[in-house]
């Protein structure tokens, strides 16, 4: 797959608030993986994501938000 080629997918309401709400999952995940390298600290039930450090975590959870915000601002621009 090339990395800098646009795509273009069509969903419906429904899929896309599911792809959305996927894409905030994984998110979270990685913030709280992050949290977790850093405290120790955990929520119950927390999976730990694998990766080499806090801040690879950080830079993975960032990554997933800007792809969540440009999926948010297409759908909100068809509106």
């Amino acid at each position: 797959m090339t990395h800098d080629k646009e795509y273009v997918i069509r969903l419906n309401g429904l899929d896309l608030g599911q792809l959305i709400d996927g894409l905030e999952a994984r998110a979270d995940a990685w913030r709280l993986t992050a949290v977790y390298l850093e405290t120790g600290e955990s929520p119950d039930g927390f999976v730990i994501e694998e990766c080499s450090d806090a801040e690879e975590a950080r830079r993975i959870a960032e990554h997933y938000k800007r792809i969540i915000g440009t999926v948010v601002e297409q759908r909100e621009r068809q509106r």
